[in-house]
């Protein structure tokens, strides 16, 4: 064996070393990468079905969104017309009945008076101090 042949093998012994000591981590990147893609896999079986009853949810929420928008449109009109009725109410019936109250509170008023001093009593019909 000449010189060339023992530092040729010494460098094919190192080479394979480093080839040996390299193997170790690529084998564990490789582990990790299965594992990462079984995680990725996993996690996309099961967020499909949770999208679909997303969407499902959706969809059934905004149908009721335009059912609750129908009523509140019927529930405006109604307060509307409760509205108008009362206004309709109040300037048909409200000055008059006012008129009447008004009317009634100055004949009792008089009446109180007339059978008050006609007595001797005070308007309200007491005994006064004198």
């Amino acid at each position: 064996m000449s010189l060339g042949d023992v530092a040729g093998l010494i460098a094919a012994v190192a080479f394979v070393l480093l080839v040996g000591l390299l193997a170790v981590p690529l084998l564990k990147l490789g582990r990790v990468l299965d594992e990462a893609r079984a995680s990725i896999k996993e996690v996309t079986d099961h967020s499909v079905p949770i999208l679909d009853e997303a969407a499902t949810t959706v969809a059934t929420t905004n149908s009721q969104l335009v059912k609750v928008d129908t009523i509140t449109t019927s529930a405006a009109q109604v307060s509307e017309n409760v509205s108008a009725l009362t206004g309709l109410y109040a300037a048909t019936f409200g000055a008059p009945l006012v008129k009447v109250a008004a009317f009634t509170y100055g004949v009792r008023q008089a009446f109180a008076r007339s059978f008050g001093r006609s007595s001797g009593g005070t308007p309200s019909g007491e005994k006064g101090a004198r």
